[in-house]
């Protein structure tokens, strides 16, 4: 996950529009946030863990001045949650400082840690994405060169945005795991991980960052060079469609929320069911509701509440903390007594957030309890910048749907196909990494995976 933006303006006030970027791509990562900004002489960075709003207020907003700058809120998925890990990195080399965000994760990080300690360069923090910005900032190429030769060295998934010499640089994997777009306001560029940060700060869509592409702003306007060729098959990850990417974000030229409309249509032709209310989990679970709804003709309800002053249970670090959100998140409504209910989510991973919602609506009164999941089951593990549970923790890795809806406490349990997920998104399943859900890896996938592998030994 992750969320990255980057914005070259001589005439703004470019940590604000970095600010306003980043709020719109909070969704993204909420354990740290941090912004860089440059002004050709000096590069200054401010980034500590929490969401955009508890890092920065007007006072330290107002101290970061410059004509460039870049963005992050972190999901982490190498590497602790902790200072040190925060982003925008910033790298002291032999060449250049680099300050870089990444949303990825990278397959090959260790073979890179073992080549950059062996020409004496130090690694600080623990996540993959100090490589990147240690392998620019140490090669005395001139900066195009240093950003291509070090997208030569990846594998993986990145979409980064970084800063160095004055000039604002986004570069994309060959392969497009995660989304990485380019708009303008008026003549100035910006660069985010969702065209809604575009929206939001009055940016006009211009394309998408292309596959091995790398995009270079400075004061003479944009540059591009193709640093490496892309994957002859694309890999944009369908969790962004289902679940990761807001919906009023457009990937691949596709609107998240009508994708997944189409996912709750397909789902309830797939998958029927006579009922009396059809409610989402919220939020992710809303669209594909409502698709859900409209075509079976049963009343949409929002049935369950949600504080929305709870972060994601997604994200929590832990079972014990996402237990105890999913108690602080959602209360159910009053008309759900006595009902049968269609209960639309995006997915499954573990399943004890779907069993205590179930119960939840139960010891409301349901009649009935139907779960609707508008995604086919996850089963493995996702290497490119997804913190899913170990295939061990993962409910459909070793049960049928029937043992799955057992341990929910479910009426009845139905996935969407794969065939109708791909469908929905409108884009070729040649173009889309599904991974998580087939076991089919686009990319050789590290040996050695654990989040914590580079974190030092306990004393």
């Amino acid at each position: 996950m992750c969320g990255v933006f980057g914005v070259h303006a001589s005439d703004r006030d470019v940590a604000r529009v970095t600010y306003f970027g980043l709020f719109a791509l909070q969704h993204r990562g909420q354990e740290s946030a941090g912004i860089a900004v440059s002004d050709e002489r000096r590069l200054t960075a401010l980034r500590d863990l929490g969401l955009v709003t508890q890092v920065f207020d007007e006072q330290k907003l107002h101290g970061l001045r410059g004509q460039v700058a870049i963005g992050h809120t972190r999901y982490s998925t190498t590497g602790s949650s902790q200072w040190s890990n925060a982003q925008p990195l910033v790298q002291h080399g032999r060449a250049r400082t680099v300050a870089l965000g990444h949303n990825g994760n990278l397959v090959n990080e260790s073979a890179l840690r073992e080549q950059l300690a062996g020409e004496g360069v130090t690694l600080r923090a623990t996540s993959d994405s100090e490589v990147i910005a240690a392998l620019i900032a140490n090669d005395e190429s001139p900066l195009d060169e240093a950003v291509a030769n070090a997208m030569r060295q990846l594998e993986g998934a990145y979409s980064i945005v970084a800063l160095s010499e004055g000039t604002l640089i986004a570069f994309r994997d060959p392969h497009g795991f995660r989304p990485l777009v380019l708009g303008r306001i008026h003549d100035d560029w910006v660069v985010a991980s969702e065209t809604c940060a575009l929206d939001l700060v009055g940016a006009e869509f211009v394309r998408e960052v292309a596959r091995g592409e790398a995009v270079l702003v400075d004061e003479h306007g944009l540059r591009s060079v193709q640093a490496v060729e892309p994957a002859e098959e694309g890999a944009l990850c369908i969790f962004e469609f289902f679940y990761l990417a807001r919906p009023d974000t457009q990937l691949s030229g596709i609107e998240v929320h009508g994708a997944r409309v189409r996912m709750g249509e397909r789902l309830a032709a797939e998958a029927p069911v006579d009922a009396d209310l059809v409610l989402p989990i919220p939020d992710s679970g809303t669209p594909a509701a409502i698709g859900f709804s409209r075509a079976i003709g049963v009343p949409f309800s929002e049935g369950l509440i949600k504080n929305r002053y709870i972060q994601r249970t997604f994200i929590q670090p832990d079972q014990e903390l996402r237990a105890q959100g999913v108690r602080l998140k959602f209360n159910p409504l009053a008309e759900v007594a006595g009902k049968r209910l269609v209960v639309v989510d995006d997915s499954i991973v573990r399943g004890n957030t779907t069993r205590q919602i179930v119960q939840m609506l139960f010891d409301a009164g349901a009649a009935e309890v139907h779960v609707r999941i508008s995604s086919p089951p996850v089963i493995g593990q996702c290497f490119y910048g997804i913190d899913l549970a170990d295939p061990a923790e993962m409910i459909a890795a070793d049960k049928t749907v029937d043992e799955i809806r057992e341990y929910i406490g479910a009426t009845s349990l139905a996935y969407l196909s794969h065939d109708g997920l791909v469908e929905a998104t409108k884009r070729p399943r040649s173009e889309l990494c599904r991974a998580c859900l087939t076991g089919d890896y686009p990319t050789a996938v590290p040996p050695d995976h654990a989040k914590l592998r580079f974190e030092p030994a306990p004393a």
